[in-house]
């Protein structure tokens, strides 16, 4: 009887780890997917996927020492980057963004926002997605924010 009960023990344990695996691989196909809805219709409006485009990037940081070190990481790969305050009524953190000229594909910017969130969350903060000139209202579906989701 006591096997019987280790078996069960060690079936639940495995049937968790199978929802957990299925779980983050879904949440990472979910990100994946937002980077190249956006790319298409970035494309759909007439974007040159061969021209570099301006691209910026945003991130939630909680301290003006983790902005100075994200700009520093930042600056060195070429973006340009400004940081403020976030408005007290609506936080008390700070928003970074960062902007570079590239050349906008998909696995690129799937690429991107691994490493950006990465980046963000190494400095207890969060990245909150790009956008870029060319991705009107009138071309997202459902009305969805012109900023990819990580």
């Amino acid at each position: 009887m006591q096997l019987f009960a280790w078996l069960l023990v060690a079936a639940a344990v495995v049937a968790v780890l199978r929802v957990y695996v299925t779980l983050r691989r879904l949440r990472r196909q979910e990100a994946d997917d937002w980077d190249e809805h956006l790319v298409k219709n970035l494309r759909a409006q007439g974007g040159d996927p061969f021209k570099p485009s301006a691209v910026d990037f945003f991130f939630d940081l909680p301290d003006q020492p983790a902005c100075e070190q994200v700009k520093a990481a930042l600056a060195a790969r070429g973006y340009s980057v400004d940081f403020r305050r976030v408005d007290p009524a609506r936080g008390d953190g700070f928003t970074l963004h960062a902007l570079v000229s590239m050349r906008i594909s998909v696995p690129e910017m799937q690429t991107l926002r691994r490493e950006l969130t990465a980046l963000a969350v190494h400095h207890g903060g969060r990245y909150d997605g790009w956008a870029t000139t060319g991705i009107t209202r009138a071309a997202r579906s459902g009305g969805a924010p012109p900023r990819s989701r990580p």
